[in-house]
């Protein structure tokens, strides 16, 4: 039996040598190195922390400096977009110098001294062409106007004197330059290695000159930099993988030569080595377009490119590569004439450049027409299914997404055209959390940066509109070009007919009332997307060297291929917080994280492939392998759905499920092509995923389509390039993962290895038969992983020795809902610490399945009583219908959102009717979430505190914002009068204030990463596209902030930030403890020996985080962060904010002239004698003693006659009405007769007690109008009305050292 046989080699007592003791024996892993950078950690995370602090952005009809210096408008952005395809190959530099004149004398701050640098350059090329004198005394116009040059300036001002000295002004000289550059800082060596020189002669001339001048201004370390730099470019190059050319020697001895100067630099002056092998050529070749590669001369082109379908041949199988093939010839000949077409137009069109006429030729030249056309059918087929459009995908974001595929490309090709070698990180340093260690972090990263960024040269962003209309030109011409051949029988005759019709076609669908553009597939073209090959874009695909280390916050991941640090949702300000902690040496530890998990080296899982391969060709469906043809049975259509209007209901109900089922199964199908597709193509490589992260600071893989973040699937198909012997401690882990994988993990360790024990003949089965044996690794939570690991058991087991059996599969050490965990240690809450192990526990905790306990006993009062969707779910609330619901009630999840989630998982059990889900599941999630708020009063009281401080947060205003408001308001009333008009109030009005409230919820995690939550109201531009009028999202354009929004999300994102660091921090010290890491958010991987090590350094990071007083370092942040800023009282009585607040304990100090005034804020209102304490702000008393403009105060909106003021009612009878409107409400609700004082003649119709009862809310509104009517122009201090944080529970957090289920 292979049950016994395994038994034999595997247990104790059979013939299996022993698994060792249960707990970590004592390994010496705390030594005194660990210890130190133990309490380094503490102390880092434990310093005073340095904030990036900017205002917030204007609204959008309003400018100032300040505001351009951190938010660049729209029209700017694409003027400067405009400037940069201009100077590319000096398409049209004066129009560029027209625009850049311009904006000089607009002051703009979008003229950063790279744009200065790019067009020195571009005017010293034009002169070198014609009208030297024009240009070259532009280019000195420029220069005396520069007030921070950097060392390309430098470099390009020492070119114009060498190849243009007669045009030299007479105090300008080598020497005086030199001097200058000294006196700057400027680096010499790198100065003479810049990019702008392009002649080796011409280059050791300038060095010669500038050796004299160094040595007549008595300048020794700048000789001897020079010399060297001479000397360095004067070496033979080193020998590469790929066979040098024999260098040409001039008098015996080898030239001066720019490019190994440049090599020689990167290594000495950055403390980097360049990569010489062959890998790192193959990964420039993956990254170039095709054409470019196919001028390339390397082994492993094919092997690349091949399997990709970037090739050729491969472009010429039938159908679908055939097609495209075809497409792409055509695209090419007919985007070859249409540019040409559009250039020649805009020449002579009067107007163009206005936003129905925009200037496109410049942008469209920037890249060839053949990579243009196969950029765009990529783009394109990859984008099929998305936006929750069948078949299809929405048109706008295609235009979107093609336009910024053009852009990126023309970015990459500066890149490659510069010649840049790309370094890589040398030994980092050890100590990272220590001063003198994060200085060398910051001072190694800034260096090769500056580097990076002088090389590279100039690119200008473009905007979504301009990104819009770029690609509709593309698509536009695609879609008039593509076309495929359908065939079909004749329904007369039988027949065969074949018929041209087009691959895309336009159409209309409405989404959410709204009628949407979409761009649609043939069927043809959609069916064979699912079974055939498709090219995939370099930037989708893994890395085959370990990615450029991350230097800036868009400065690394793949080597060439543009990416940014930080996936931006369309949020300028996101942008802008980053690129400030960038320059301010903030967010280093976030590079560094990020860099270790981009080097984990990664391989395909060939024995797992070659079973997916097997599944996939056959078309069947295996788990959530899809099948070919959808598998499922069309729902029938009742005999009486014409008829019964129940029936038809029903039927649709499940039609629609049907067809929802159907497009799904397509998408998943086109889906799984993509990871089978790369994992062949990758299957015998050692590769890497380069890592970003989101605006929450959560870590993800760049390429999306494999990757170890991705479903069972691609886990599966997963495993690390480097093994590792198991151990008797990796074994038994190993057996515990596999126990995980199945889905029994709620037992105890003994428990969970013997479950794997107690299945080994299963196990043999799975592995020698995985299609046609018993197949008990479909049964699992996750099967593919799971089949992996019987793999990997099966291999220790037969090596005869498990315990030096070599191992590459990850491990996994999962958080028990680490939402829950995250609350837990803020609030020292000891009940939550133990439903989710954060204290010690004989068993592991399972909140999901206490909950669905609490909600099962729900459900038996209610079927008690007859309740009909309780007894239709008794028994059927398992934890995984909960489990969701439970893991996102901590994240802020709504009512809505948990009916969803769980309508999912009872359509997934089938064993519930389609059209009964959504009512069962809608009653339900209310007994779902009755029961967790029950559970974890602790969460919630800190979700409450986080809630109300984005709600304050989200409505307050800068007082200078204030202030500023109320002075253009002034201006342009005053304007009005003066025009005839009776001038309108002078006080901002309160509509105007909402309008002004653009103050976006912002903090910073314990690395000094500076979260800011995107929400804003929705402003939607129109944008004239060749293809249609399309409306898009303008991130140039800010609009207020959504304030419901920023609240609701501020709880889950703040505790996504703070899970994002306890990650980056375990991944920094297991890399330098030497642990192979990743992760998957909560998820922490690592090879099976190493989990004990891991496991003590995950408790260490958690521990040294949250005993760093978390939520009190927020709390002081946000009185730095907001201090000045004012919340307009008014706004404190919508909804039930103020109730909130006062529950919360936020307290509005007044004096008592003001609580007279504020009486609709009572509940509060602390009144203190001393008018200093008054946290009130009146803008209108202000305002009436500096302008004199009492008498303006109560003007109306219009030119009607004055009316008379009405007297100015006393707070007694404010009071007294509003006590006896309240008192008849109270009375009518409860059936209690009305109080004599309020009580109506009892002899009164029915009409007329309406007519009272009308009287009585007539008066009760007026009344509260009165009471907001003394709110306004009045505001409150935000730093002084911000909630006390919650009291903290006596849960320590060091107590999860003792706890071995915390991360299990």
């Amino acid at each position: 039996m292979l049950f016994a046989r395994a038994c034999r080699r595997a247990l104790p007592g059979r013939g299996g040598r022993p698994v060792g003791p249960t707990r970590a024996s004592s390994k010496p892993y705390a030594t005194a190195a660990v210890a130190v950078r133990r309490d380094e950690l503490q102390s880092f995370l434990q310093r005073p922390a340095s904030y990036t602090i900017i205002p917030p952005p204007l609204p959008s009809e309003f400018r100032s400096e300040v505001n351009d210096l951190f938010f660049s408008d729209s029209a700017t952005q694409d003027l400067l977009a405009v400037m940069n395809t201009c100077l590319f190959n000096l398409y049209d530099v004066p129009r560029a110098k027209g625009i850049f004149d311009r904006l000089r004398t607009q002051n703009s701050a979008a003229l950063d001294q790279q744009v200065v640098n790019a067009m020195l350059e571009a005017y010293l090329k034009m002169a070198g062409q014609n009208e030297a004198d024009y240009w070259m005394e532009s280019f000195w116009e420029l220069v005396d106007s520069t007030v921070q040059p950097t060392a390309k300036t430098f470099a390009t001002i020492f070119l114009a004197m060498h190849r243009f000295p007669e045009h030299t002004p007479n105090n300008r000289s080598f020497t005086s330059l030199l001097s200058e550059a000294v006196r700057s800082d400027i680096s010499i060596s790198t100065m003479v290695a810049d990019r702008v020189f392009t002649d080796d002669e011409e280059a050791s001339e300038i060095i010669t000159r500038l050796s004299k001048s160094a040595i007549d201004l008595n300048l020794p370390l700048v000789v001897s930099e020079l010399g060297e730099a001479q000397s360095l470019g004067a070496q033979e190059p080193e020998e590469d993988a790929v066979p040098q050319v024999i260098p040409v020697t001039k008098n015996g001895e080898i030239p001066f030569n720019l490019l190994t100067l440049r090599k020689h630099l990167t290594r000495v002056a950055l403390a980097r080595r360049v990569l010489p092998t062959d890998v790192n050529a193959r990964q420039k070749l993956l990254e170039d377009s095709v054409y470019e590669a196919a001028k390339e001369r390397l082994a492993k082109q094919h092997q690349v490119f091949a399997e990709l379908g970037l090739d050729d041949n491969s472009l010429l199988r039938p159908d679908l590569q055939r097609w495209m093939w075809q497409w792409h010839l055509k695209l090419q000949a007919r985007l070859e004439v249409e540019i040409k077409a559009i250039a020649a137009n805009e020449l002579h069109l009067r107007g163009a450049g206005n936003i129905k006429h925009p200037v496109l030729a410049p942008y469209l030249m920037l890249v060839k027409p053949e990579k243009l056309s196969l950029l765009t059918i990529v783009e394109i087929m990859r984008l099929q299914g998305t936006g929750g459009v069948s078949e299809g995908m929405k048109t706008a974001r295609a235009l979107i997404t093609i336009g910024k595929a053009v852009e990126t490309e023309y970015k990459g090709q500066m890149c490659k055209s510069n010649n840049i070698d790309i370094p890589n990180l040398s030994q980092p340093p050890r100590d990272y959390f220590s001063n003198m260690g994060y200085r060398n972090l910051r001072e190694r990263r800034v260096a090769a940066a500056r580097f990076m960024l002088d090389n590279e040269g100039w690119t200008a962003p473009w905007t979504q509109s301009l990104r819009s209309q770029v690609g509709a030109v593309l698509v536009e011409c695609l879609m008039d070009v593509a076309e495929v051949t359908r065939t079909a029988k004749s329904p007369l005759d039988g027949s065969i007919v074949s018929e041209e019709q087009p691959a895309f076609y336009q159409s209309y669908e409405y989404h959410r009332g709204q009628k949407l553009g979409v761009i649609r597939l043939n069927p043809m073209v959609s069916q064979r997307l699912s079974k055939d090959p498709v090219p995939i874009h370099p930037r989708h695909l893994p890395m085959l060297v370990k990615p450029k280390p991350w230097v800036d916050y868009n400065e690394g991941g793949y080597l060439y291929s543009k990416s940014s640090v930080m996936r931006f949702k369309d949020s300028i300000e996101q942008r802008s917080y980053l690129k400030h902690a960038s320059e301010q040496g903030h967010v280093e530890l976030v590079y560094a994280g990020l860099d270790v998990l981009g080097s984990t080296p990664w391989r395909i899982n060939k024995r797992i492939f070659d079973i997916v391969l097997e599944v996939w060709n056959s078309g069947k469906r295996l788990g959530k392998m899809p099948p070919e043809v959808f598998d499922e049975p069309e729902p029938e259509a009742p005999p009486e759905h014409e008829t019964d209007l129940f029936a038809r209901n029903v039927y649709l109900t499940r039609m629609r499920a049907y067809n929802q089922a159907k497009a799904a199964n397509h998408s998943d199908r086109c889906s799984v092509n993509y990871k089978i597709e790369i994992s062949r193509s990758f299957l015998d490589d050692v590769f890497y995923l380069p890592h970003n992260v989101d605006f929450r600071g959560r870590a993800y893989p760049l390429p999306p389509h494999l990757n170890h973040i991705g479903d069972d699937l691609s886990r599966g198909l997963l495993m690390f390039a480097e093994t590792k012997p198991l151990g008797a401690r990796g074994f038994r882990w190993l057996k515990i993962h596999l126990s995980n994988l199945y889905g029994f993990d709620k037992a105890n360790f003994d428990e969970r290895a013997a479950f794997t024990e107690s299945h080994m003949d299963d196990i043999y089965d799975s592995v020698l038969h995985p299609l046609d044996g018993r197949g008990w690794w479909r049964g699992a939570d996750d099967p593919w992983q799971c089949l992996a690991t019987c793999m990997e058991v099966y291999s220790a087991i037969e090596s005869g020795d498990p315990e030096t059996y070599e191992s590459a599969l990850p491990i996994h050490q999962d958080g028990t809902c680490n939402g829950l965990q995250h609350y837990a240690a803020l609030g020292g809450d000891h009940q939550g610490a133990q439903q989710v192990n954060l204290s010690a526990g004989e068993r592991p905790s399972d909140v999901y399945s206490f909950v669905g306990g609490m909600v099962e006993k729900i459900l038996e009062e209610d079927a008690a009583k007859g309740d009909r969707y309780a007894i239709m779910l008794r028994g059927k609330v398992t934890r995984k219908v909960v489990k969701q619901t439970v893991m996102t009630t901590v994240y802020g999840v709504t009512f809505v959102g948990a009916r969803d989630q769980i309508e999912k998982q009872l359509k997934d059990r089938k064993d519930l009717p389609e059209e009964e889900c959504w009512l069962a599941a809608n009653y339900l999630a209310k007994r779902v979430l009755s029961a967790i708020g029950d559970l974890f009063t602790g969460a919630t009281e800190i979700q409450t505190w986080l809630n109300l401080c984005a709600r304050l947060i989200s409505k307050s205003i800068p007082l200078e914002r204030i202030e500023e408001a109320q002075s253009q308001h002034k201006q342009r009333r005053m304007k009005k009068g003066r025009q005839g008009q009776r001038p309108k109030k002078f006080v901002l009005p309160d509509g105007h204030l909402k309008k002004e409230q653009m103050t976006s919820v912002v903090w910073t995690t314990p690395l000094g990463l500076p979260i800011c939550q995107p929400y804003r109201k929705t402003a939607r531009k129109q944008i004239f596209t060749a293809m249609q009028t399309v409306y898009i999202t303008d991130p140039g354009s800010p609009a207020e902030v959504n304030t419901m929004k920023q609240a609701s999300a501020f709880p889950p994102n703040f505790i996504h930030s703070l899970d994002a660091t306890h990650m980056m921090l375990t991944a920094i010290e297991c890399r330098v403890q030497g642990l192979t890491f990743a992760s998957v958010h909560d998820s922490y991987w690592t090879h099976a020996c190493s989990i004990d090590h891991m496991s003590e350094i995950i408790r260490d990071t958690f521990i040294a985080l949250h005993s760093s007083d978390v939520l009190q370092k927020l709390h002081a942040e946000f009185k730095q962060r907001y201090e000045g800023f004012k919340v307009p009282l008014i706004h404190l009585r919508t909804g039930k904010l103020m109730k909130s607040l006062a529950a919360a304990g936020s307290r509005i100090k007044v004096t008592p002239e003001q609580a007279y005034e504020l009486a609709g804020l009572k509940d509060l209102l602390v009144v203190e004698e001393d008018p200093v304490q008054s946290s009130v702000m009146d803008i209108k008393k202000t305002y009436e003693s500096l302008d004199g403009l009492l008498g303006q105060l109560d003007g109306e909106e219009s030119e009607a006659p004055v009316k008379p003021k009405r007297k100015r009612r006393t707070r007694a009878q404010i009071e007294a009405d509003a006590a006896a409107a309240e008192a008849a409400e109270a009375a009518e609700d409860e059936g209690e007769p009305v109080p004599a004082e309020l009580e109506l003649d009892e002899e009164k119709l029915d009409g007329e007690e309406d007519e009272a009862r009308l009287l009585v809310k007539r008066e009760k509104l007026r009344v509260k109008q009165e009471e907001e009517k003394m709110l306004l122009h009045k505001f409150v201090d935000l730093v002084a009305l911000l909630p006390p944080l919650p009291q903290k529970g006596s849960f320590e957090v060091k107590q999860i050292k003792d706890s071995p289920y915390f991360f299990s």
